[in-house]
């Protein structure tokens, strides 16, 4: 059997292979929060299409936390049930899944809602400047999270994922660049990791100690004063008890220059794993089987994460089992149209 296609277990999780598809926001939710049917196709495609671990979309734990007014949402115990209904169908094809809990922070672009951050910095001239976060209003969003991480388990979810990347709120207190606080939220590191650590420890709270917790990051702000591969194994250090994969992502918190290529962000993932023993998931412009087969039978990350490739191509694991001469995961209902 090849290396992608062996099973991953951690803790209760175990999924059939190591191809996740990563978490891409959709912005087809109502402004409610909840499903469409468009969600229940999307996620039910890849599942049958045969992706180990589907990550939710970012998944707001508050109103103000949305990116737009179309993003999913668990701020309300009115998302539960139609939720349910998709990851109950994913579960049925022998699909596993996991939810993405998010915050946008100054990202947020949905009207009439406060804009929030660790410091009145704004993301960019398009974007309003944002309240700077009192202590209370800290402790109401952690504890947001971990409201929003036990409705996950009402859902039914097989793991959560902590988004601390892409220049939302969490990755806001990570950076220098976005948190100039002075108060224990900001300043030397240990402060500025401690928003995570305490939204970690409040999700780890509310769910299953069986379940594991992912969370991404982003690896590098490529941009001078910023996060770099460095820092960020500093801060993985800091809530490795708390974490059991690290998702490594790049970029996100500004806008500069990035140069794209196959696979630019797998060092990252590589790095993480080697010097923190943390479990990892390598993500960015990963498309062909036999870079997904290196990355796992060398041992650079735990699981690969695709994006963009499942969005064209939804049964892309079928596919790469073809080209990697494993064994064919094609779903019965669809055996006539098998490669042969």
């Amino acid at each position: 059997m090849r290396k992608l296609f062996t099973p991953f277990k951690l803790k209760d999780l175990e999924v059939n292979n190591r191809i996740m598809m990563s978490p891409m926001c959709m912005y087809s939710a109502g402004d409610d929060g909840k499903p469409t049917d468009w969600h229940f196709v999307h996620y039910g495609t890849r599942a049958v299409g045969g992706v180990g671990l589907i990550m939710q979309e970012a998944t707001a734990v508050e109103r103000r936390g949305r990116i737009t007014g179309n993003d999913l949402g668990l701020w309300d115990d009115s998302q539960i049930e139609p939720l349910k209904k998709m990851v109950d169908f994913v579960h049925s094809v022998g699909g596993k899944i996991g939810v993405q809990l998010a915050h946008a922070g100054r990202k947020c672009e949905v009207k009439n809602e406060k804009v929030v951050a660790p410091s009145s910095i704004k993301w960019s001239d398009e974007y309003p400047i944002p309240s700077e976060l009192t202590k209370n209003e800290i402790k109401d969003i952690i504890r947001a999270f971990g409201t929003a991480a036990a409705r996950a388990v009402k859902v039914g979810y097989d793991t959560t994922e902590v988004h601390a990347a892409h220049g939302y709120l969490i990755h806001e207190f990570l950076s220098p660049l976005s948190n100039k606080r002075s108060d224990e939220y900001g300043g030397k590191i240990e402060n500025r990791v401690r928003f995570l650590r305490q939204v970690l420890i409040e999700v780890k709270k509310n769910i299953p100690d069986d379940m594991p917790i992912f969370m991404r990051v982003s690896a590098t702000d490529f941009v001078d004063g910023g996060i770099d591969i460095n820092e960020t194994i500093k801060i993985v250090k800091l809530v490795k008890d708390f974490v059991d994969v690290v998702d490594c992502s790049s970029g996100g918190l500004l806008s500069p220059r990035i140069n794209l290529y196959p696979g630019y962000q797998i060092i990252y993932a590589e790095t993480v794993k080697r010097q923190t023993g943390v479990p990892t998931v390598a993500v960015g412009l990963i498309t062909s089987p036999e870079m997904a087969e290196e990355i796992i039978g060398n041992e650079r990350a735990d699981m690969v994460a695709l994006g963009r490739v499942l969005l064209r191509q939804p049964y892309w694991p079928v596919y790469a089992a073809h080209e990697l001469k494993d064994e064919d995961i094609i779903a019965r209902q669809y055996f006539r149209g098998r490669y042969t």
